[in-house]
């Protein structure tokens, strides 16, 4: 089994900057998820949900972030890199990880709807593929699952503000 490379310390860090990026999405009325790609304890990549701004489904926050360490590094190959995300990536993230070759994988809320880390399965560990990756779920998971259970929580209150308003004018 893979180990981390990374100090609690360096985590946190690390996701902190990752929920920044989140912050970039929620500004824009966005999914808040945010994603950093680190290597040789440097951030390489960047990423926030950008899926409604563009209607386009892959832009996720992982996959913005990895195709900017990619440019970076002028090499699709992330070997010995850790991602760094606010929430469990979905399928599609994992298999870019993956195919990517990143080494580790931090997240800090697990998505019971789409999570391919342990949630609904588990690509990232799976010893079956050519490369798989260390996964540590949790970190700061407290600030990363408040700040989607608020936006989700405003959504929810703003259609039942809505459909109040409409059912007063009937």
């Amino acid at each position: 089994m893979k180990e981390t490379s990374l100090s609690p310390e360096e985590k946190d860090l690390f996701m902190n900057e990752a929920i920044k990026e989140a912050h970039k999405a929620l500004r824009l009325a966005e999914v808040p998820i945010g994603a950093v790609v680190v290597l040789n304890k440097e951030i390489i990549g960047r990423g926030y949900n950008l899926k409604e701004t563009t209607q386009s489904a892959v832009k996720h926050a992982e996959m913005i972030a990895i195709q900017e360490a990619c440019d970076q590094v002028a090499s699709w190959r992330l070997e010995n890199a850790q991602l760094f995300v606010t929430l469990e990536p979905c399928p599609m993230c994992s298999g870019a990880i993956l195919q990517s070759r990143i080494e580790e994988v931090y997240f800090g809320a697990f998505d019971p709807k789409a999570g391919a880390c342990g949630s609904l399965m588990n690509l990232l560990e799976d010893t079956r593929f050519n490369h798989w990756c260390y996964v540590e779920s949790g970190v700061l998971s407290t600030t990363c699952s408040t700040l989607l259970r608020d936006f989700f929580k405003k959504i929810r209150t703003k259609k039942k503000q809505k459909k109040k308003e409409m059912l007063e004018k009937d």
